[in-house]
């Protein structure tokens, strides 16, 4: 794969010009950034990944962040052979579908993590999803960091904006961006949470309503999205434990700590997402036996209709097998005390299944 082009340099070192140049072309469109810092600071210019990691391996301080987003095979293989990523690790960044785990190659860290994002009750169908899930991948260097975002949402313009408007973090070195990235995830997973919990509530006080028509297929869709939540968060747990416990020494001793604020987070979503499961689970139950319950009332209303009108179907089914010999059949007032029976009988067992709620 080519170099990906540069758009020029000026000042990069920020002590005086350096004769480099560096034709203006149009970056590829899944390099969403390619920058150098040092000592917390962005250096000047724009840089392609090989001439990044000449600078910075020429200065001896400072790393590279590039930002990838769904690169092909063909598209990251020139980055993997520059940095010498670990080919099952690049192979993971681009056909996605991992579990968030933590690995390492060699001299290189690879996480992936899982990214959510809740969708809008006014934006989404009936059946669309609730969650919207994506994947994160970075690989961390002694002297660079690289990240690989797959799905639409996610984006990591803002954690670099962040970083780069706290020097004295990023100055930290590549784990710095890895807790950045790591902690934004997080955070994402708190209000997609939280958004849930007001979805929730409103589930709970729609099934515990009285003489409410329950949809069942609204809690199963919710389930199912809580589900893919919790297969996001879960996994997560050890590598967060791993990385502050000191499981390599690419993480600064510094971010270590940094770390331990992200496992606690975590934990306080894998918390909120099992009791979000349990609740869910009580009230399917509770949707099920409701909906029994307005069954069973249905059958009881439609069988004391039944009794009601086969009152009178019954007397005139009698009268009407045409036997010579019936009583009251040549009296003048039979036919009206027939329907006056018909109609006390009915109003009778009107009264009593009224009585006994059934009606």
């Amino acid at each position: 794969m080519p170099n990906l082009p540069s758009l020029g340099l000026r000042n990069r070192n920020g002590r005086g010009p350096r004769s480099v140049s560096h034709t203006p072309a149009p970056v590829s469109t899944y390099v969403v950034d390619c920058a150098i810092y040092v000592d917390g600071h962005r250096v000047e210019g724009s840089w392609n990944h090989v001439d990044a990691i000449e600078e910075v391996r020429r200065r001896g301080s400072g790393f590279v962040w590039i930002g990838l987003h769904e690169p092909t095979e063909e598209q990251i293989n020139g980055i993997a052979d520059t940095f010498g990523l670990h080919e099952l690790a690049v192979e993971d960044a681009v056909h996605a579908h991992q579990r968030p785990k933590l690995e390492r190659y060699d001299n290189t860290l690879f996480m992936v993590l899982k990214t959510v994002r809740y969708t809008d009750t006014e934006t989404r169908s009936a059946t669309s999803e609730i969650v919207d899930t994506g994947e994160l991948m970075v690989f961390l260097g002694r002297d660079f960091v690289i990240t690989v975002r797959h799905g639409k949402h996610a984006g990591l313009g803002d954690v670099r904006s962040q970083l780069e408007t706290d020097p004295e973090q990023l100055a930290l070195g590549p784990s710095a961006v890895l807790h950045g990235v790591a902690d934004h995830v997080v955070d994402t997973y708190l209000e997609v949470t939280e958004a849930i919990q007001d979805d929730i509530d409103e589930i709970e006080a729609e099934v515990f309503e009285p003489r409410t028509k329950i949809d069942a297929e609204q809690i199963y869709l919710m389930k199912r999205e809580v589900m893919e939540l919790r297969r996001a968060v879960l996994p997560l747990h050890k590598p967060m434990q791993r990385l502050a416990e000191g499981y390599t020494p690419m993480v600064a001793d510094e971010v270590r700590s940094y770390f331990r604020n992200v496992e606690d987070h975590l934990a306080k979503v894998a918390e909120m997402v099992g009791s979000f499961d349990e609740l869910l689970t009580t009230l399917v139950d509770a949707t099920l036996a409701k909906i029994t319950l307005q069954q069973n009332t249905d059958m009881r209303k439609i069988s004391a209709w039944v009794a009601i009108v086969s009152t009178p179907t019954m007397i005139a089914g009698i009268y009407g097998m045409n036997f010579k010999h019936m009583p009251e059949l040549d009296w003048t007032f039979g036919y009206p005390l027939a329907l006056m029976v018909m109609l006390g009988a009915c109003i009778v067992l009107f009264k009593i299944f009224r009585r006994n709620k059934w009606l």
